[in-house]
C-alpha cells in the first residue's frame, strides 16, 4: 500500500533528523548536521556542523554549533561560531554569541548579542611570512571585517 511522505527540507538531507512527534530530554552531541522539528530539552553540541530548528521545533537548550538556523523556537543561549539566522516567524529567547547574524523581519528575539571575530583560515604561505608592523593595507580591492560581521569595502 503506497503512503504519502512529506519531503524533508533541503537542510535535513544528508543529516540527522528529529521529527515533530519526537521529544528528547538530555544531551545531544553530533558529528553531522542536525534538523530538529520536535521538542528537545537539555544541551546540543555540533561544534563543526549546522543545526536547523524546523518550524515545529521547540528547543529549551544551550546550543553550540558552527551554524544555527531557527525556523521554530529556541529558549536558551546559542553559541554559533560562524553564523546564526533567525527566520521570519521564528522565536529566540536567550543570549547569542556569533560571528555573523541575520534576523529576518517578523522574527522575535529577546536577549543579548555578542559579535565575535571569526578567524579566517590562512594558507601556509600566509602563516610563514609575518607582516611588518608598519605596513598598511592597499586602498583598493581588499575587504575588512567590521565589528558587527558586515564587510567594509575600501
Amino acid at each position: 500500500m503506497p503512503f504519502k511522505t512529506t519531503p524533508e527540507p533541503d537542510s535535513a538531507r544528508g543529516s540527522a533528523s528529529i521529527g515533530k512527534a519526537v521529544k528528547i530530554n538530555g544531551q545531544i552531541f553530533s558529528k553531522e548536521d542536525l534538523y530538529i522539528d520536535g521538542d528537545v530539552e537539555g544541551s546540543i553540541e555540533l561544534q563543526e556542523h549546522r543545526l536547523t530548528i524546523g518550524p515545529n521545533g521547540k528547543v529549551h537548550s544551550t546550543v553550540k554549533a558552527r551554524e544555527v538556523v531557527v525556523l521554530g523556537t529556541i529558549q536558551g543561549n546559542v553559541d554559533a561560531s560562524d553564523r546564526l539566522e533567525i527566520r521570519k516567524d521564528a522565536r529566540l529567547v536567550g543570549d547569542i554569541k556569533t560571528a555573523r547574524i541575520i534576523i529576518e523581519d517578523g522574527a522575535y528575539f529577546k536577549g543579548s548579542i555578542d559579535i565575535v571575530k571569526s578567524e579566517p583560515s590562512k594558507s601556509p604561505a600566509q602563516q610563514q611570512q609575518p607582516r611588518p608592523q608598519n605596513a598598511s593595507t592597499p586602498a583598493t580591492g581588499h575587504t575588512q571585517t567590521a565589528a558587527a560581521g558586515a564587510e567594509v569595502k575600501r
